[in-house]
């Protein structure tokens, strides 16, 4: 089983610093991908289980908000979160925390479980069902995370009514 929530460490690399001095937005996701790979590993449905069985996961979606800035060196945490599932998804939450504690980035992710000889959605195996289930029922009793269902806009005043 997987601990509840699933949280995973790293360091801000140099190679992901860009020219304002802060990590690229590109990195985080990247950060984020690397937790999911463990993620997976943990359920069965990672590397080994893509080279056994001929299935894996594909992201599908994803909704992410960079929060604060990282710099180069700095640790931070990946905490991952298990929210729903069906028989052929998987819907996740990340929040990357810096050494402080508080949120530099969060991110959604809505995955695919995929046949990757036909390379079309295919059901999950009775026996990964049944891990994914499990470890979902484990997160529920989690907080919901923050952001989570957010919708991005730009705020603007009312603009009064015309009188046509």
């Amino acid at each position: 089983m997987i601990p509840a929530p699933l949280e995973s460490e790293g360091r801000v690399r140099p190679e992901w610093v860009d020219y304002n001095g802060h990590m690229n937005v590109a990195h985080y996701v990247a950060a984020f991908d690397r937790a999911v790979d463990e993620l997976y590993d943990r359920l069965g449905l990672g590397r080994a289980y893509a080279g056994e069985r001929g299935l894996s996961m594909f992201a599908v979606g994803a909704d992410v908000d960079w929060l604060r800035e990282m710099r180069e060196g700095e640790p931070y945490r990946v905490r991952t979160q298990l929210l729903d599932h069906d028989d052929k998804r998987l819907l996740y939450h990340q929040t990357m925390l810096r050494a402080d504690g508080t949120p530099a980035a969060r991110v959604t992710w809505l995955a695919l479980h995929v046949d990757l000889r036909a390379r079309r959605a295919a059901p999950f195996p009775p026996d990964r069902l049944e891990v994914v289930r499990a470890a979902v029922a484990a997160h529920r009793g989690l907080p919901v995370p923050e952001g989570l269902g957010r919708r991005l806009s730009v705020r603007r005043p009312c603009a009064p009514a015309r009188a046509d």
